[in-house]
């Protein structure tokens, strides 16, 4: 599937395109300021784009009020299919951010509901009792999600709610030819809900993939062969910083062997998680690592590490962002991209794993795992592949059997010489291929 091969390009498209916090009511085709963007993102290695929110809405994006509206504050339809229809002829895929649980309380449904209240076709809608009240003093009470008042939660066993979602689903991939979904809050939706939209969106395009948002807990209750093909790894993404601002990476060599390992036990051996060093919300990485020499090093283990890598709009040249500060600091305004030695590095890892197999493909062990030091395998039947990390500020002088004597750089080009032990440089990371 194109999925397990795929770099995903994130970009919350509010936030970079400098529209005002607030819906205000005023068509602006902000979002043709991305057309100055594809060359940089297909200059990166990515070949996916992941757009959050774009729908009319009261704010953030995850308050939708139209599900078939292009918010305002970006432009229209058109706006968006000339992003759309220049991303694809270069090359990119691209997913849309689908907020299925909740809406807004501008949703036009909810606006009914509140209008005509008992007697409103809507009213089934949600979750709604006439004999309750709420902070907005509207006479009634509905059911939010996680207590926040401004998010409806929408009642899912009303079929007619779900074709309505369908049929938006259905004009996305109409209009704007997208290939995949990234499922908003997805630990919130039921089993039943998504063997339904996987069976709906599969219909659609056979090749359509669907990535639901999970914080914790075991993946496989929303991933499967009838449900999300992947999820959300939340669990390597705090082992991704942490273990190297506590310089401890049997964390992260843990993580990924209780993950992916050859053990009978692994949890998710043959799925492909999304990987993320940050996103809308979390701190930027180059924020949240204490050694600024480790963010190329941790975007060395983002890409050879199982999974799919995503890369969120400036981090490739290490803007900073924390969320103490708000979420609106991690979701900035940016006139236009950046490139410099970390996007350049970024790259070059983009390619060496879009050309490996293994990378790609192959199962996980560990080889050399040390407070300061990493090495594991990615292997499939024909080719091996050493991820290699040296976190310390001094050489290292790594003695492991490697299985052969010499092997390709893929990050230099150059051949490595097993003999003798492998030497790591200060703060280095290596992708070292062989043949199997």
């Amino acid at each position: 599937m194109w999925y397990h091969q795929a770099t995903v390009y994130q970009i919350y498209p509010l936030g970079l395109c400098g529209a005002p916090k607030e819906n205000d009511g005023v068509q602006e085709h902000r979002i043709l300021r991305l057309l100055d963007w594809v060359e940089h993102i297909a200059a990166t290695g990515c070949d996916t784009v992941l757009f959050n929110p774009l729908f009319q809405s009261d704010a953030h994006g995850y308050d939708t009020r139209d599900y078939f509206t292009v918010d305002c504050r970006l432009g229209t339809g058109d706006d968006l299919k000339a992003v759309t229809d220049a991303l694809h002829k270069a090359g990119i895929r691209v997913m849309f951010d689908a907020v299925l649980n909740h809406v807004g309380r501008g949703f036009w449904a909810f606006q009914d509901v509140l209008q005509h209240r008992w007697d409103s076709a809507y009213k089934d809608w949600f979750r709604v009792s006439f004999d309750g009240n709420n902070s907005y003093g509207d006479g009634l009470w509905y059911e939010s999600w996680e207590g926040h008042e401004n998010l409806v939660k929408l009642n899912l066993q009303n079929p007619a709610v779900v074709q309505h979602q369908f049929d938006a689903i259905r004009s996305w991939v109409t209009q704007y030819d997208i290939d995949g979904l990234r499922l908003d809050v997805a630990y919130c939706l039921p089993d039943w809900y998504l063997k339904q939209l996987r069976t709906f969106t599969e219909s659609l395009k056979a090749d359509f993939v669907l990535v639901g948002e999970t914080i914790h807990g075991d993946y496989k209750r929303w991933m499967s062969d009838e449900m999300c093909h992947a999820t959300t790894n939340y669990e390597c993404y705090k082992g991704l910083y942490s273990s190297f601002n506590s310089m401890n990476l049997f964390e992260i060599g843990h993580s990924l062997a209780r993950q992916f390992g050859p053990e009978n036990w692994t949890l998710y051996r043959g799925f492909h998680l999304l990987n993320f060093l940050d996103n809308h919300d979390v701190t930027r990485i180059a924020s949240m690592l204490q050694t600024p020499e480790h963010l190329p090093l941790a975007y060395g283990l983002l890409f050879g590490m199982p999974g799919v890598p995503a890369i969120y709009y400036g981090s490739e040249w290490g803007i900073t962002g924390k969320k103490d500060t708000g979420d609106y600091s991690l979701r900035p305004e940016i006139e236009q991209p950046v490139e410099n030695d970390l996007t350049r590095l970024i790259a070059t890892l983009a390619q060496a794993r879009r050309q490996s197999r293994a990378l790609c493909e192959g199962g996980y062990r560990n080889v050399l795992l040390t407070n300061h030091q990493i090495i594991f395998e990615r292997a499939v039947p024909g080719e091996r592949v050493l991820v290699a990390i040296n976190a310390d500020s001094v050489p290292y002088v790594a003695h492991f059997d490697a299985g052969c004597g010499m092997a390709q750089e893929l990050i230099s080009g150059k051949p490595h010489d097993f003999g003798g032990g492998s030497e790591l440089p200060p703060y280095s990371v290596a992708f070292w291929k062989m043949e199997r």
